[in-house]
């Protein structure tokens, strides 16, 4: 009876849950069961090092690290299925931190012996401890999908099913085959679109139910013609290995209701949004529609609180951050340059070329239920004194209205009279520079909590070269300013210290407070996002995007090539967590934060989140080794 609670017990937390049911057994025979009262040292820093792997089975240790004045530093809490003393009984050396039991603990004693014999036979049972975060990342997305109030079919879903599983017979017609004749071939199928091929038997283009009504019967068009004059050329396509969230997001970004399906060079049919309609339940290309159809300031009203009834429905997938968030990014940006549309309808014509910017969250393409929407504007330069001032009144009011705009349609999703002065940030050209050389050359602690946000800005719409003006000058003005922005923002990295992990019901600061209430964006996003967006500055990378820019520093940054898949997998997790709690609050119609309540965590989840905040710590340290940050300034 002790023996099967051994393994029962063991099979809940990894890596024994990977073992193969007659290793686990044989482990369980072996292993002993210690206990330690409440303040007892187990094992004690610069002491020998441990000579076994212990699990705790109940009960909870901090781990300590003593100073060289006398203090003791709270580093760690562990708790229930937790294990320690594994780093120094590989290491052979002594004992770097103090192990202490908080309360009355009981652990499972594994001895060296058996855990090298495992770390040999066992590539699964290995890599979790050779590993730093990657090897609770999975197993949390499980948990937190099976948390979540809403529950998608994994049999069929829109992120794992090959687009080329779904697609429907092509049928065809030669390019000079009548309309009529095509129109019947169409009918009799039940189609609602159809492939003209060329001479060659290649895709011409295509022919849809609606190019019938709007270029045939609206026109009286004569049914004799040949249907390639009425259809569409530019036919995209997709590859049948790609998975139809990729098939979903071409429909959104080329408003189109039909894709051409390839498989290995050749063609293998045709997906429509019914498909991905019914694979979904429902589909963001109808929103996307919509939104492109108004025209009308209340026409769009409803449609914010539409973009986030299709968030909620996405999360019904097993579906990463990235993956929602660029169909999150690619709604909001439609509706940005429609209330863009409207406003120049309001006020007239620009008289002189605009870009328009968007940053932070958006700007980096990483967009939640809770944003405010930051957004700047550029325009050019006026070809004499005397134009500035009736320039400045027009992109003023231009700027104000917008604001007025995305306030009225909820775009920010921030409650009311908390969004952020919309007409703030537009200035010339020239200006735009002049402000730009200020912040990089002489940095404040104020103006790089003003400013950093800008560093992620991408253009939306507009002349975009307006835009790269600015953005060109960065590497010059870093040079000019001899990376002392580099600096400042390095010190806004470390300036806030990682919690160390969780105790019960509690977070525990490094100073060995406790709190009830993890702020997850300011604790744990922003400091990553910060880190990476120093690492971008300092190699001259241009993309906004957090993932986009650790791609682009693998090969660059000395610190992304050591670190860089812990902060892809740390960073994925973190803004799934978010969003899903965002999504939790509303669904209670409760306004969205990001504040979580650590009672309410799962023990996966507090572990993960735990290696993720060692891993800021780290990159803490080592940004303090490499920037030598300036922490106070004028």
């Amino acid at each position: 009876m002790i023996l099967e609670e051994i393994v029962q017990f063991l099979l809940k937390i990894a890596p024994f849950n990977s073992l193969e049911p007659s290793v686990l057994t044989g482990l369980a025979q072996e292993m002993a069961l210690d206990f330690y009262p409440k303040d007892m040292t187990i094992l004690k820093q610069h002491g020998p090092a441990s000579t076994s792997l212990r699990i705790i089975k109940k009960g909870a240790v901090k781990v300590l690290m003593g100073t060289e004045e006398g203090e003791e530093i709270t580093l760690e809490y562990k708790g229930e299925g937790d294990n320690f003393g594994f780093l120094s009984m590989i290491g052979k050396d002594r004992q770097r931190t103090t192990v202490r039991a908080v309360e009355d603990t009981i652990c499972y004693v594994i001895q060296k012996e058996q855990v090298f014999k495992l770390l040999e036979t066992s590539p699964a049972f290995a890599e979790y401890f050779m590993s730093y975060l990657s090897r609770y990342v999975d197993r949390t997305y499980q948990e937190m999908q099976t948390k979540s109030l809403v529950s998608g079919s994994a049999e069929r879903s829109l992120f794992n099913t090959k687009v080329g599983h779904i697609a429907v017979k092509l049928l065809s017609v030669a390019e000079d085959t009548t309309i009529q004749a095509a129109a019947e071939v169409m009918a009799r199928n039940k189609i609602s679109s159809l492939i003209v091929l060329n001479k060659n038997q290649l895709p011409l283009g295509i022919v849809t139910d609606r190019d019938l009504r709007e270029k045939v019967v609206a026109k009286a068009r004569p049914v004799q013609e040949p249907i390639k004059n009425i259809s569409t050329l530019s036919l995209i396509r997709i590859d049948a290995q790609e998975s139809c969230f990729e098939a979903l997001m071409k429909m959104v970004q080329f408003n189109i209701h039909h894709l051409l399906v390839i498989d290995e060079g050749e063609v293998k049919g045709i997906v429509t949004n019914h498909d991905l309609l019914f694979l979904q339940g429902t589909s963001p290309v109808y929103l996307s529609k919509d939104i492109n159809n108004q025209q009308t300031l209340e026409g769009l009203l409803p449609l914010a609180a539409k973009i986030r009834g299709n968030i909620g429905l996405l999360l019904q997938e097993k579906v990463t951050f990235s993956q929602l968030s660029r169909i999150i990014t690619e709604l909001i940006d439609r509706l940005i340059r429609k209330v863009l549309d409207l406003a120049e309808k309001a006020l007239g014509p620009p008289p002189l070329p605009y870009c328009f910017l968007v940053f932070g969250s958006q700007g980096r393409r990483e967009r939640m239920f809770i944003a405010d929407q930051d957004q700047a504007l550029v325009y050019s330069n006026p070809m004499t004194n005397e134009e500035a001032p009736e320039l400045e009144n027009y992109f003023s009011a231009f700027s104000r209205l917008l604001g007025e705009y995305f306030q009225a349609i909820g775009l920010s999703f921030y409650p009311q009279g908390q969004g952020k002065e919309h007409h703030r940030w537009c200035y010339s050209l020239s200006r735009w520079r002049d402000i730009f050389s200020q912040w990089i050359i002489h940095p404040t602690s104020e103006s790089i909590l003003e400013s950093s946000g800008f560093f992620d800005s991408r253009p939306l719409a507009g002349k975009n070269l307006l835009f790269q003006e600015v953005r060109e000058a960065f590497p010059e003005l870093l040079r000019q300013g001899e990376r002392r922005l580099l600096t400042v923002l390095a010190g806004q990295c470390i300036k806030y210290p990682a919690p160390v992990g969780f105790h019960k019901n509690y977070l525990v600061e490094k100073d060995g407070t406790h709190t009830e209430v993890l702020d997850l964006k300011s604790r744990a996003i922003r400091p990553l996002v910060d880190m990476v967006r120093l690492f971008a500055l300092d190699m001259g990378v241009k993309e906004t995007a957090t993932l986009n820019r650790l791609n682009a520093l693998k090969n660059k940054h000395s610190l992304v090539k050591q670190f860089g898949k812990e902060l892809e997998q740390a960073f994925e997790f973190l803004m799934l967590m978010d969003i899903q709690h965002q999504f939790e609050l509303m669904q209670t119609e409760r306004p969205p934060d990001h504040l979580l309540t650590p009672a309410r965590l799962g023990n996966l989840e507090r572990k993960t989140l735990r290696e993720a905040f060692h891993l800021i710590e780290r990159l803490q340290e080592l940004i303090g080794e490499w920037y030598e940050p300036e922490r106070k300034l004028g």
